[in-house]
C-alpha cells in the first residue's frame, strides 16, 4: 500500500466516519452531559469496534454475514434493539450533568465501564459497518504485497480518524451545553434518543444488497 492509495482511504473512512450516525450521537449526547474527559471511554470504546471490524473483515466475517441470511439477520436484530433500548433511555433523560461529585461514587449508567460498553455495543453489533468494510477494504489492500501489514495500518487510521472525530462531537456537546443551560441536556438527550430509535428502525428494515 503506498501513501497515495493510504490517503485516499483517508479521505474516504473520514468522510463515513463524521457521517452522524450512532457512535457520533452518543459521543455528542456524552460531551454534553459528562463533560469531553469522561467521554473518553466511549471514544475508547469506538476505537476497539473498529478494531474488532476491521479484524473481523480481514478474516471474513463481512463476507459470511453478505452470504447468510441467518446471521446476518441475528446481528442486524442484536443491533437494531439494543440501539432501540438506548434511544428510550435516552428519551426519558431528565437532563443535567451527572458528574458525580468529589468522593462519590457514579451511577451504574455514569461509569467509565458503561460508558465504554455502550460505544463499543453500538458500533460492533451493526451490520452495516461490517458489510460497508467488506465492500470498501479490500479496494485499498495490494494483492501482490502481504496482507496482514497492510490491514494492521488500514485499522491504525480508521481508528485514530475515529477517535479525532469522536473528539470532535464530545467537544461540541460540551461547548454547546454551556452556552445555553445545563438543563439543556434533556433535550439534547431526547433528541439524540429520538435519532437512536430512527436509526434502529432504519436498520430493523435494512436488506443484504443480494437479498
Amino acid at each position: 500500500m503506498n501513501l497515495t492509495t493510504l490517503l485516499l482511504f483517508a479521505a474516504v473512512a473520514l468522510v463515513a466516519i463524521a457521517t452522524p450516525g450512532p457512535t457520533v450521537l452518543l459521543a455528542l449526547a456524552n460531551g454534553s452531559r459528562f463533560g469531553v474527559r469522561r467521554s473518553l471511554p466511549g471514544m475508547l470504546g469506538a476505537v476497539l469496534s473498529d478494531l474488532v471490524l476491521v479484524g473481523a473483515v480481514a478474516l471474513g466475517l463481512g463476507a459470511l454475514l453478505a452470504a447468510s441470511e441467518f446471521w446476518f439477520s441475528v446481528l442486524k436484530w442484536v443491533g437494531a434493539a439494543y440501539l432501540a433500548w438506548l434511544g428510550i433511555r435516552m428519551l426519558r433523560s431528565q437532563g443535567g450533568f451527572e458528574v458525580p461529585a468529589a468522593g462519590t461514587g457514579a451511577s451504574h449508567d455514569t461509569t467509565a465501564r458503561s460508558i465504554f460498553m455502550k460505544s463499543f455495543l453500538v458500533a460492533v453489533t451493526n451490520p452495516k459497518g461490517y458489510l460497508f468494510c467488506s465492500a470498501l477494504l479490500p479496494q485499498f489492500i495490494d494483492p501482490a504485497a502481504a496482507q496482514a501489514p497492510q490491514y494492521v495500518t488500514i485499522a491504525i487510521v480508521f481508528a485514530s480518524l475515529d477517535f479525532v472525530v469522536m473528539f470532535a462531537y464530545a467537544v461540541t456537546g460540551a461547548r454547546a451545553v454551556r452556552l445555553l443551560k445545563a438543563s439543556a441536556t434533556k433535550w439534547l438527550d431526547r433528541g439524540c434518543g429520538g435519532a437512536l430509535l430512527a436509526l434502529a428502525g432504519s436498520l430493523a428494515f435494512y436488506r443484504r444488497a443480494n437479498a
